[in-house]
């Protein structure tokens, strides 16, 4: 049956805010479904969740909205046996429960002046509240939930989607939105950056869950990072010239600044390295805002990523100002992001890049889980919709042929990161299936689709209709039922 266990009781008031209606309209309503119409057939050989982090502001806010302000939740699909059941809550953080008892919205966006909050919060420069409402992994037996801004890692329970606490291991500097995890070793990495120098720390948790390694990572200056990658000996983590403008910074304001004078910087550190262990590399000026894979090919350690034509486009034709010129920043037509590599030769020190596909206007890369840390084939895309934040159509990357798949999802139809599921018994890199939510604003209604990744073509093998329309979103992870039992990589290779 459908049941709606829960309404958040909201602030938000009737708006015409582009981030606030439509495909991004929040949700207030907290769900358990286990009876849901299914069109076409589940496969009977998936067995995990998909989890997708979404932004669902809960109360009017103060001054300028922007879509990365908004509160956590996580919608979760359980497949199992050929059967589905949904759940969706919040991600009940301090500033959530904070806000909760107060009625109102305490902390304000980051577009606005956070020096006029009352409150201190993550990010950089503080006043800003962390909403973990990012990036979603699991780990351990649960699910780890981020921000962007560096805020503190937030655990849920995967079967109730309760939210358990924090992460006892967040440094006070915090976390960023992209740890990563080695399936082989148990081992997480992570980094974080701020206002304050060296701008940047890099950390190592091991699988029994403590903070084994933990280093300074000295920068010019305040930067955006917003990612990293991991080989199997070595952490990569970047210095792209796009940052703060510092004295909009000292007043408490969040301007980004593009310098195409300054080139792209890459930190390559072995994974337990010191500071002074960091090898620094040097490439053509850009912002990646993503990372697909990172590897070892004999001296050279070769990282891949979606690279920026665009890295501060001009303002959108479609919006009016100030929004014109705000989301033009989230826009993939105005960002025109492609696939790149990078080449590190540790001898020598000399970076080689190029290009690997001429597909435009895409990001969010997945690929093949057991292909990470070693070169892969394929990777799987969202497409942007012109002049939005929303994601129209999946791309497969066929990168030893340097072809590209493109399906889109149809009128009206958003999805999201699109994890890949391996088959049991697969043949081959891409013989497994492609799992979204989709928002249906034609229909009015969600889905969660899934796509064989060999055809996908062929369209979704199965669309299970949720029982609500829930706001677009981006991030998103599969974990297969073995990394549901808590038992830690390391244990379960021995």
């Amino acid at each position: 049956m459908s049941k709606l266990v829960n309404r958040v009781e909201a602030t938000l008031e009737p708006t015409d805010h582009p981030y606030l209606t439509g495909a991004w309209t929040p949700n207030f309503d907290e769900y358990d479904a286990d009876d849901m119409e299914v069109i076409g057939t589940i496969p009977a050989d998936i067995d995990g969740i998909y989890v997708r982090n979404t932004e669902n502001p809960v109360h009017q806010p103060i001054g300028r909205y922007h879509p990365f302000d908004g509160d956590g939740m996580l919608h979760m699909m359980r497949i199992s046996g050929g059967k589905a059941q949904y759940k969706n809550r919040f991600i009940r953080t301090a500033g959530f429960k904070a806000e909760a008892q107060a009625g109102k919205a305490l902390w304000a966006g980051f577009t606005n002046n956070s020096k006029k909050s009352k409150h201190d919060g993550c990010g950089i420069g503080g006043g800003l509240r962390d909403s973990s409402s990012t990036d979603v992994l699991v780990r351990n037996g649960q699910i780890l939930s981020t921000f962007w801004q560096c805020g503190e890692g937030y655990l849920l329970d995967p079967e109730s989607l309760d939210t358990l606490g924090i992460e006892p291991w967040t440094p006070a500097e915090g976390l960023s939105a992209h740890p990563k995890l080695d399936g082989k070793t148990g081992d997480l990495m992570f980094f974080n950056y701020g206002d304050k120098a060296p701008y940047m720390h890099y950390g190592v948790v091991g699988p029994d869950n403590q903070l084994k390694h933990y280093v300074p990572i000295e920068l010019p200056g305040t930067r955006l990072p917003h990612d990293m990658a991991i080989s199997d000996n070595y952490s990569v983590l970047n210095d792209c010239p796009l940052f703060p403008v510092p004295e909009a910074l000292e007043n408490g304001y969040f301007v980004p600044t593009f310098d195409p004078t300054k080139k792209l910087r890459f930190a390559v550190i072995p994974r337990f390295g010191a500071a002074e262990d960091v090898m620094w590399f040097e490439a053509e000026p850009t912002y990646v805002l993503h990372w697909t894979n990172c590897w070892e090919d004999g001296d050279e350690v070769v990282l891949e990523g979606y690279r920026q034509q665009s890295p501060l486009p001009g303002p959108l034709e479609s919006m009016e100002p100030p929004n014109n010129l705000l989301f033009a920043n989230i826009d993939l037509h105005s960002l025109r992001p492609h696939l790149h590599r990078w080449r590190f030769n540790l001898k020598n020190g000399e970076t080689t890049e190029a290009r690997v596909c001429q597909e435009e206007h895409v990001e969010f890369g997945t690929l093949n889980p057991n292909y990470y840390g070693r070169e892969h084939r394929y990777v799987y895309s969202a497409h942007g919709e012109k002049g939005w934040f929303l994601f129209n159509g999946l791309v497969k990357h066929d990168l030893k042929e340097g072809t590209a798949t493109k399906v889109m999802f149809g009128e009206g139809r958003y999805g999201s990161e699109t994890p890949f599921i391996p088959r049991f018994g697969a043949t081959g890199e891409d013989d497994g299936y492609l799992i979204s939510f989709i928002t249906d604003m034609v229909q009015d209604r969600s889905e969660c689709v899934i796509f064989d990744a060999r055809n996908i073509e062929a369209g979704p093998v199965c669309q299970i209709i949720l029982p609500h329309r829930i706001c677009s979103g981006t991030h998103a992870v599969w974990a297969g039922a073995d990394e549901l039992t808590g038992a830690h990589a390391g244990e379960q290779a021995a």
